[in-house]
């Protein structure tokens, strides 16, 4: 990966945030693979590859659709980070089978299959309502009260 590829996909990227007004998801997913670097190193080192050798080519190169290759990439992370499956949260606070893309006003989350484990955010609408907040709070953050 050069730095011309990774400023290229940084662009195209930055550009669709700011046609849709979709939410950015480096900043978690970074703080994702932190965490991940930690817990499973090879897991990390695979993310690492897949984020040099597809993403970012994927993006730069072969104009696949950013938000989608970007999400492709959370949901990878997530499922590197702990074994499990993906839903989507409507406005209403009702959870579905998440089928990518998926819809702009969902809100994608990693649900672990081990019970002691948060799940994890894959990605948040431009505007998450009250029932997708609380759900965030209780299941991704573990608030209870």
């Amino acid at each position: 990966m050069t730095d011309d590829l990774s400023e290229k996909a940084d662009a195209r990227f930055e550009a669709v945030l700011a046609a849709t007004g979709a939410r950015d998801p480096r900043d978690y997913y970074r703080t994702r693979l932190r965490e991940l670097r930690q817990s499973n190193p090879e897991g990390y080192a695979d993310a690492v590859a897949y984020y040099q050798s597809t993403l970012v080519t994927s993006i730069a190169e072969q104009d696949a659709d950013p938000l989608r290759a970007w999400q492709t990439f959370g949901l990878r992370i997530a499922q590197l980070s702990a074994p499990g499956r993906a839903v989507a949260v409507d406005p209403a606070g009702r959870s579905h089978p998440f089928e990518p893309p998926g819809k702009p006003e969902h809100m994608i989350l990693h649900l672990p299959d081990a019970r002691n484990r948060l799940a994890l955010l894959v990605g948040l609408p431009p505007e998450p309502s009250a029932a997708q907040t609380a759900t965030y709070r209780w299941l991704v953050q573990g608030r209870r009260a």
